[in-house]
């Protein structure tokens, strides 16, 4: 079996792309390094990223492809399954090899696999969309903390720009470390912390420093975990449903489910 090895990024894949095709060569199975190679590993070979290689490779997907497939391909990525790069290069492969584009194959396993995926990443940008809570600090910035399976703060930023165009505020990924912050007219820019324990809030539950909170804010917090249980009819309480809508997993971050 010939096993590439890559440093699990985009450009890393799409580098391995590029050298299986000038190496002419068809490796069954990527493999991120530091993780265990699969048992027959008869060859082996050690991907170096290169920015370049990535480029054209990806110039080369913009001519074959529809934007709706490669969206699909960049969207895909964002899910950070350990399964996704095998069949994702296999698709990409294909690609390259089909006169026709070879993107809409839906029959095809690969494909589909990409396809799901990157289903599965849409799914999620739409919840994180319902489900952000945003805290208001003295300052004035707007905070929401998230702590999403998959890689979605790119593709919800336009969204509160467009929600929050005239505040500031921070959207911050309490899972990856990083989030965008955005002041003024200037658009939002991606900001990471070296020492996230040092953070004016919580990512245990996203929750401001109460030194730091808005009195206002706190004032509406509470006007809103009561209002949702004003409006909880114990009767009609069906709890299936309930996580079917609002999945347990989002439940630490949402104003109305802290105590």
């Amino acid at each position: 079996m010939l096993v590439y090895i890559f440093d699990r990024t985009l450009d890393g894949l799409l580098s391995a792309v590029f050298d299986a095709y000038f190496r002419r060569q068809q490796p069954e199975m990527l493999v991120g390094e530091g993780d265990q190679l699969p048992l027959f590993s008869e060859e082996v070979y050690h991907v170096a990223t290169a920015e370049e290689k990535a480029r054209r490779v990806w110039a080369g997907l913009e001519k074959r492809l529809k934007a709706e497939a490669l969206k699909l391909i960049a969207v895909s990525w964002l899910s950070e399954e350990q399964d996704l790069p095998t069949p994702l290069f296999h698709y990409i492969s294909k690609v390259f090899q089909s006169k026709g584009g070879g993107g809409y194959d839906f029959t095809d396993a690969d494909v589909l696999h990409v396809t799901n995926t990157a289903r599965r990443v849409m799914y999620e940008q739409l919840r994180m969309k319902q489900f952000v809570r945003f805290q208001k600090a003295k300052d004035g910035t707007y905070l929401g903390v998230v702590k999403p399976d998959h890689d979605v703060l790119p593709l919800v930023i336009d969204h509160f720009q467009d929600r929050f165009r005239d505040q500031p505020w921070l959207l911050f990924d309490a899972r990856r470390k990083y989030g965008y912050y955005k002041e003024g007219e200037s658009a939002p820019m991606r900001i990471t912390f070296e020492d996230t324990s040092s953070l004016p809030f919580s990512l245990d539950d996203g929750r401001l420093t109460e030194e730091l909170l808005s009195d206002n804010d706190r004032l509406f917090q509470e006007l809103w975990r009561t209002y949702f249980k004003a409006i909880c009819i114990r009767e009609r309480i069906n709890p299936r449903k309930q996580l079917k809508d609002m999945p347990r997993r989002y439940w630490k971050y949402m104003t109305e489910k802290q105590g």
